[in-house]
């Protein structure tokens, strides 16, 4: 085994500080927010709160989850999420597998019209007045519909299955297998650390969108989480005003926001752990063909 060298120990230890300065930097502002809505009132206004909470105490999240604009946002947010994570992961898969076979006709054509859709946009005018047109507006399939298959997204599944050799395909099919049952029964199990990595992403894309309903929603009712959340941390007034809820308990304005912030990203941080194991690897083999 070969020592290091002085320098190469220098650079380890200069790259270990460096992350952890970066780390620190990231981190110490979360637990900040976390700590003060667990905090109570006259902590929070005496600025003694840190990074730990101190007058331990659950009413920000009361008065956050009794909201019925909370739960009203929360509830879109979700429904955004899953159906369109849903829909989006099911086309992408198919766009992407009948792309990376050969004897599609025109496949370069139909590949070249999806790239150039990542180098140049209609702009918002156009796509505001083709939404208008399809009637979605203040509907939730607003926010669901223009994003339904990510071209990026896309490529990395289509290069995943040029990796899978031809020979699986050709063996399902002198057992009568059909495409479909190709694609569900053999490609569909093989894809599975790609299939994860893009739900991830169209999850946290639909979970943390909020342009797009301040674009295409009116109705207050239909709007998603992260615009209230938004509302919530831009808003002037007090914000236990803000989310129409009068509480009787004693609550800072930094803790309910605080509370509502922690209460929005707690559901998609919860998800990558699930997920994680397949980041690295769906992306690695959905990017290089071999």
């Amino acid at each position: 085994m070969r020592l290091k060298t002085r320098n190469e120990v220098m650079f380890e230890l200069l790259n270990y500080i460096l992350l952890t300065c970066i780390i620190l930097t990231c981190l110490i502002p979360v637990l900040n927010i976390v700590a003060k809505s667990f905090s109570g009132e006259a902590h929070v206004l005496a600025g003694d709160v840190f990074i730990w909470p101190i007058g331990f105490q659950l009413d920000a999240y009361s008065v956050v989850l009794g909201s019925q604009k909370f739960v009203s946002s929360f509830s879109n947010s979700v429904f955004i999420t899953v159906v369109g994570s849903l829909i989006n992961v099911t086309l992408t898969v198919f766009t992407g597998y009948a792309l990376s076979r050969s004897r599609l006709r025109g496949q370069k054509v139909i590949m070249m019209l999806y790239v150039f859709t990542m180098l140049f946009g209609a702009g918002l005018i156009p796509t505001y007045l083709v939404i208008k047109s399809l009637g979605l507006l203040d509907t939730l399939w607003s926010l669901i519909i223009p994003t339904l298959v990510s071209p990026f997204n896309m490529i990395i599944v289509r290069l995943f299955f040029f990796n899978i050799p031809d020979s699986l395909e050709e063996s399902g099919k002198m057992d009568g297998a059909g495409n479909l049952r190709i694609l569900f029964s053999i490609m569909l199990p093989l894809a599975m650390p790609v299939v994860a990595t893009i739900g991830l992403f169209c999850a946290v894309e639909y979970w943390n969108s909020y342009f797009d309903a301040l674009m295409y929603i009116n109705n207050s009712k239909l709007l998603p989480l992260q615009v209230f959340l938004r509302e919530m941390l831009l808003s002037a007034s007090d914000a236990s005003n803000n989310i129409d809820m009068l509480s009787q308990v004693h609550v800072s304005q930094e803790s309910i926001r605080g509370a509502t912030v922690v209460t929005a990203t707690l559901p998609i941080v919860l998800v990558y752990p699930f997920l994680q194991r397949y980041f690295v690897k769906g992306i690695a083999l959905g990017a290089v063909k071999g």
